[in-house]
């Protein structure tokens, strides 16, 4: 007889799936027209709660000086101002140039903070409607201290307790495995002037677990969310790129652009602009100059670096001192919007910023801080900014100011707009380096990291959530 030979089994695999779950769309399309009150209270009930949540703590923010900073100094060798765990973060120097705009080279100050921190988002369906969990967070940059945050917002300094302080409330349901269902993560860039190469992890997860609700988070729909978005300073940013990076589908019957041409198109203006910048010593930046309490610009333009002490009886500790940007006047960031066949683009910008780790991500059509250009500075406006300045208020789909990140920048606000191209007079064609996209496609390149800058995220966000007022 043969010598036996097992015969293999057919391997089991577990069923295929679609590339997309299309009801997450719909789901969060419910969700986002939700207003009525249920679980979530209404907006007059959310402020007045964020209101309680500050009276129920303390908080106090104030400036010191640089020798006044517990656990951070300057590197006696590089100038370099930074933490003694080697943690958090850093404050050193960059050297940039580049091949376009009015000023070619230039030197300044940067945050340096390679970990990837969680941005999450927990979601969870009451009586059949999508709810997030939102979180009264103090940030000591914000200018109202309090705002709505996503119910995780740690570094991994924060979540690894390096701070030896205490556990960030829900972090589980981000770093264990099988917790929830994802319904979005994604790696995103922050701000590109002042960050060099930062990444945070953008995070939503749905939850069927009972959640123990803690006295500084609340349920929220989208819906709210929208109408909380047209509030100055309530919504924060990090709440914002998140809700940027939801799953919303499309449901626009055609676009000026097919994906594959404005995906040629993004991809030629990243090889055709050249803007290079490395790390220098802190010590080594020219036109800065450092004093007991600021290293400031030699004009007195772009931002401070200073040093506050903080204390907010809700964090995960309860005191500390820490450097923070101060940037010395409100930014712009504005899309001009208009209906291309009927359907809704907004005027994108590919925007070169010395920090980005790909050079160049997709901007607002005018992003700027007025107080930094002009013929006594020696750089020119952006092109469209007199459009956005001077547009008439029936122009107008959307405008609030929103601060930036309050846990590395003091006082940082920027007045969004969206606004009615055609009302405001812009003419169809487009310069080099701008292209209409449409909502759709914004969303669907935000699911994806380094495409879409945190301005027009925040942008976005007000976009998909249903803030803008057609």
């Amino acid at each position: 007889m043969p010598p036996y030979t097992a015969v293999p089994s057919a391997p089991h695999f577990p069923p295929l799936r679609p590339h997309e779950d299309d009801t997450v769309a719909d789901r969060l399309a419910r969700s986002a027209a939700h207003t009525a009150q249920g679980v979530a209270p209404d907006t007059n009930d959310i402020l007045d709660w964020l209101a309680d949540r500050g009276r129920a703590h303390r908080f106090t923010v104030d400036r010191i000086g640089f020798d006044e900073l517990k656990d951070w100094s300057f590197d006696e060798r590089t100038g370099n101002l930074g933490h003694h765990s080697g943690r958090f973060f850093a404050v050193e120097g960059l050297d940039v140039t580049t091949s376009e705009g009015s000023v070619r080279s230039w030197q300044q100050p940067i945050i340096k903070q390679p970990e990837i921190g969680i941005l999450g988002l927990l979601a969870k369906e009451f009586d059949g409607v999508l709810h997030f969990l939102m979180q009264a967070k103090m940030e000591p940059g914000n200018p109202n201290l309090l705002q709505l945050s996503p119910t995780v917002q740690a570094t991994r300094s924060n979540y690894t307790k390096v701070h030896q302080g205490a556990d960030v409330k829900y972090i589980e349901y981000f770093t264990a495995a099988g917790r929830g269902r994802v319904l979005a993560d994604v790696l995103q860039s922050e701000h590109g002037s002042w960050f060099h190469h930062k990444s945070n992890r953008n995070m939503i997860v749905e939850t069927d677990e009972e959640v123990r609700l803690d006295d500084d988070f609340c349920w929220l729909t989208l819906g709210r969310l929208s109408e909380l978005l047209r509030h100055d300073n309530v919504v924060n940013m990090d709440s914002r790129t998140v809700l940027a990076c939801l799953p919303t589908g499309r449901d626009e019957p055609g676009v000026l652009h097919p994906t594959t041409e404005l995906l040629s198109w993004f991809t030629g203006e990243r090889s055709r602009q050249d803007l290079h910048s490395r790390r220098i010593p802190l010590a080594d930046v020219a036109g800065w100059t450092q004093g007991e309490d600021a290293i400031e610009h030699d004009q007195g333009r772009f931002f401070r670096v200073v040093a506050v002490r903080a204390q907010a009886g809700n964090r995960e500790v309860s005191g500390w001192t820490q450097p923070l940007f101060e940037p010395v006047d409100t930014g712009v960031a504005a899309f001009l919007t208009r209906r291309i066949g009927g359907v809704v683009h907004v005027l994108a910008q590919a925007r070169a910023e010395a920090g980005f780790l790909d050079s160049v991500e997709l901007g607002p059509t005018v992003q700027y801080t007025p107080a930094n250009y002009g013929v006594a500075t020696g750089l020119d406006r952006p092109l469209f900014h007199d459009l956005v300045l001077n547009a008439d208020p029936a122009a107008i789909r959307y405008q609030a100011v929103h601060s930036e990140e309050g846990g590395r920048f003091l006082n940082a606000e920027s007045r969004y707009l969206i606004i009615d191209a055609e009302a405001a007079g812009l003419p169809f064609e487009t310069p080099p380096g701008y292209c209409w996209i449409t909502p759709g496609q914004l969303s669907s390149l935000a699911r994806h990291g380094h495409y879409v800058n945190v301005q027009a995220r925040t942008l976005l966000a007000c976009l998909i959530t249903g803030a803008v007022r057609w």
